[in-house]
């Protein structure tokens, strides 16, 4: 099916108004892009392994939304431009000039998929569900990932250095607890790697629904995982509610995440337990290893793939 793409310019500062109009005339789907800096709670938020570099924020903001090419869009378009031009006695809305192109549900939905390979790790095999595991990679541990809307090919260095430090620390019935589970890649990693069971956590419900698939993919029994939405730094509730005694903690998340919630962690590990961490930029380093030991924690090892570094540590 082809759609037009319809791109308001506008401002930041009248982003809000222009999508509560562009609801009440009922266009659903919109995207917004801007140059606006992060703050960290949204960078904790992000389902990548680090945040994007931006450009000089100037205050613009592009706002799209997608029409079906088929339908006879004169005059939504006209209420479109009227609402942007009633707007303007509330916010600046900038030139509220709208272009046109035109996409298919394929190049939105689909063209990533051109980007993720199989790829190794090891003696693991990470490939995407709609790839066939070819003859030579019988002997291969595999792992099948869709990410979804959430973020977790496996193919960051990040998750790399975590994947390698659950094959080295894993013991054949072990629970685990994944800290930011994304696409549930590392829950799936520490399952095929001898895991009995893993609980993951994550902020946003979008990772919920990417992991449950993405263990069925796996062939894993959906009771070897239970996973929950919530900041586990401070949400009591949840810290009750995945309780503590597990042999393994993974987070893979930004070091501006790990450093506040060092001290919630040995409470998740029973006395000897392993915590596996990564997406420390190398500069961060040792803000990271500092907040770790000040938790209790004996660091035991440090790894380094390109810029980035995992701290492994015991309780």
């Amino acid at each position: 099916m082809k759609w037009n793409k319809y791109t308001i310019h506008t401002t930041t500062e009248a982003e809000d108004f222009v999508s509560m109009m562009l609801g009440e005339l009922g266009i659903e789907g919109i995207e917004i892009e801007n140059n606006v800096p992060l703050t960290k709670e949204e960078q904790a938020g992000m389902f990548i392994d680090f945040p994007p570099v931006l450009a000089e924020d100037d205050r613009t903001s592009r706002i799209s939304f997608y029409l079906d090419a088929s339908f006879e869009q004169e005059t939504l378009l006209a209420d479109v431009k009227a609402g942007i031009e009633a707007l303007r006695e509330m916010t600046d809305v900038g030139s509220g000039a709208i272009t046109v192109g035109e996409t298919e549900d394929a190049d939105w939905m689909n063209n990533w998929k051109q980007y993720f390979r199989p790829f190794y790790i090891d003696n693991i095999l990470i490939k995407p569900t709609w790839e066939e595991r070819k003859e030579e990679d019988r002997d291969k541990l595999v792992i099948e990932i869709d990410p979804g809307v959430s973020f977790g090919t496996g193919k960051h260095e990040t998750t790399q250095l975590c994947i390698r430090q659950l094959g080295k620390y894993m013991t054949k019935g072990a629970r685990v607890l994944d800290v930011g589970c994304g696409s549930g890649i590392l829950s799936i990693a520490a399952l095929k790697l001898g895991a009995a069971h893993v609980t993951g956590t994550d902020i946003d419900e979008n990772c919920m629904e990417s992991t449950r698939e993405n263990m069925k993919v796996n062939h894993l029994d959906k009771s070897m995982g239970e996973f929950y939405i919530g900041n586990l730094i401070d949400d009591v509730k949840l810290q009750e509610t995945v309780g503590g005694n597990y042999d393994i903690v993974v987070a893979n998340i930004l070091a501006d995440v790990i450093i506040p919630m060092a001290p919630v962690i040995p409470a998740r590990l029973k006395d000897g337990g392993i915590f596996i961490t990564s997406g420390i930029i190398d500069f961060k380093e040792h803000e990271v290893k500092t907040a770790i030991e000040r938790a209790g924690f004996k660091i035991l090892e440090t790894n380094r793939q390109g810029e980035w570094v995992n701290i492994t540590a015991r309780k």
